[in-house]
């Protein structure tokens, strides 16, 4: 069992930065690989970023490609998502997962096994 809890979000202009934080309980952190997705209102969860369980590889989506980085510090059971260049579109709940052994579909929601509750990112204009 892993529980998630995410921090980090806020309100944040147009071209400003933010870095979100995801916090992780159990001694098996360091064995999944881990995500983050985003929900807008109306919308479906988007995948956003993905790390590896070693930090060996990461995926990102192209919409976010060049101004988002994925890390982790399995040291401290966390992993980050540092955010620049925000744009208003990037305005939704950013949600933290967890995955087992699906790194070959990690951009898909269905896969992951545990999630955090999520937060709320605005980026005004």
């Amino acid at each position: 069992q892993v529980q998630l809890v995410e921090s980090g979000g806020g309100l944040v202009q147009a071209g400003g930065s933010m870095r979100l934080s995801c916090a992780a309980s159990g001694r098996t952190f360091s064995s999944y690989n881990m995500g983050w997705f985003r929900q807008a209102p109306g919308t479906e969860r988007d995948f956003v970023a993905a790390i590896s369980w070693s930090g060996s590889r990461t995926s990102y989506a192209d919409s976010v490609k060049g101004r988002f980085t994925i890390s982790r510090d399995n040291a401290k059971n966390t992993v980050y998502l540092q955010m620049n260049i925000l744009k208003p579109e990037d305005t939704a709940v950013y949600y933290c997962a967890a995955d087992r052994d699906n790194w070959s579909r990690i951009t898909a929601a269905g896969v992951m096994d545990y999630w955090g509750k999520g937060t709320l990112v605005t980026v005004s204009s």
